[in-house]
């Protein structure tokens, strides 16, 4: 994986991808057009990827082409798990976004912003946005 930079997803922004909103279609076209990639952690395509939602299986086809999706090492789950230790009420796959984005400091793109804001205190170098 080399790219000038990169952007962490978690799963309400793939579905504001996957919905066509304008603000994640701008996004997500700017970073290709940059090179950056758009990355996103293993177990959040577990929450996305359900059933063919109103026909949204090619969709979500397109766009797993277009992520990277990371897989969960171990230094990755101890991250996340001393997150989780950190910050109450925090959930795993939200502490383990959260400890992804911080590996490269990262932007991460949510529709839960309040959830992840909070784990901001536990990675400060990473910078949470609306999706």
């Amino acid at each position: 994986m080399t790219a000038p930079f990169t952007i962490t997803l978690d799963t309400g922004a793939l579905i504001a991808l996957e919905r066509a909103e304008r603000r994640m279609r701008i996004v997500a076209a700017a970073t290709n057009e940059c090179g950056g990639l758009l990355i996103v952690p293993a177990p959040v395509v577990i929450e996305w990827w359900r059933g063919d939602r109103q026909g949204s299986r090619r969709r979500q086809s397109r766009i797993f082409e277009s992520i990277w999706v990371e897989p969960t090492t171990a230094t990755l789950a101890k991250l996340a798990g001393e997150a989780l230790a950190a910050i109450p009420g925090a959930t795993p796959i939200d502490a383990l976004v959260m400890a992804s984005a911080a590996q490269r400091g990262d932007v991460v793109y949510t529709s839960d912003f309040e959830d992840l804001e909070r784990l901001k205190s536990y990675f400060p170098n990473v910078r949470v946005l609306r999706a």
